[in-house]
């Protein structure tokens, strides 16, 4: 082969590797910082991640943190909960409470209570068991749908209710009792809910983003 013959040749491979390397560097358009999400087609536009904070797939429960805790532990007490005794409004977003910017990376975050509230508006809510798992599958006004499974929770170093229910946390603390009391999304096979209870209790966090 002639030299110019081999140049061309050459470059014309480089530019295919760059191509290759460029795309597949190119993250999918249903996903943010490696996580999926869904388009539930809500009012807002708000996309809802298909996985809880730790879980490899839908029907993983993931981690459990204590309400404004960032790292998941063994004991979840009153005397170990970091946030106990200190005033919080809405910490969505803000890293050194939020376990899902902390974990995930912004632009995602923990729904605040509004936001669960726009899902349970907009969705229908079936109890149904997912590849062995059971809990609640959320389906939007078009037809898209997330999967929330049963989680249960922490108490202290113990477990409670798998498979019975499913605990998540929003990110809005209660004002009107500052010391201990914080939003979560409660699933079950008879109601779903947004309740307020007490901060170091071990729930699930299910990320959002804008």
């Amino acid at each position: 082969m002639k030299p110019y013959a081999v140049k061309i040749a050459f470059a014309a491979f480089a530019v295919v590797g760059m191509l290759s390397i460029s795309s597949c560097e190119k993250e999918p358009d249903n996903t943010i910082n490696g996580h999926e999400y869904v388009d539930l087609g809500l009012p807002s536009g708000l996309k809802w991640a298909t996985c809880n904070v730790g879980a490899n797939n839908p029907e993983e429960y993931g981690n459990y943190y204590a309400w404004g805790e960032i790292v998941p532990k063994t004991d979840y007490s009153y005397e170990n909960c970091a946030t106990m005794g200190q005033q919080f409004g809405n910490i969505s977003g803000n890293a050194s409470y939020d376990a899902a910017t902390a974990n995930w990376g912004a632009p995602w975050r923990m729904p605040t209570k509004e936001e669960m509230k726009e899902l349970i508006d907009n969705c229908t809510f079936k109890w149904t068991t997912q590849n062995g798992t059971t809990g609640t599958l959320v389906t939007g006004k078009n037809g898209n749908t997330i999967f929330f499974p049963a989680n249960g929770y922490y108490l202290g170093i113990s477990y409670y209710k798998n498979a019975l229910c499913g605990y998540y946390w929003s990110a809005n603390g209660e004002t009107l009792v500052p010391n201990s009391a914080s939003f979560f999304l409660k699933l079950s096979n008879e109601k779903y809910l947004i309740d307020w209870f007490t901060r170091y209790y071990g729930y699930g966090v299910r990320p959002i983003s804008d």
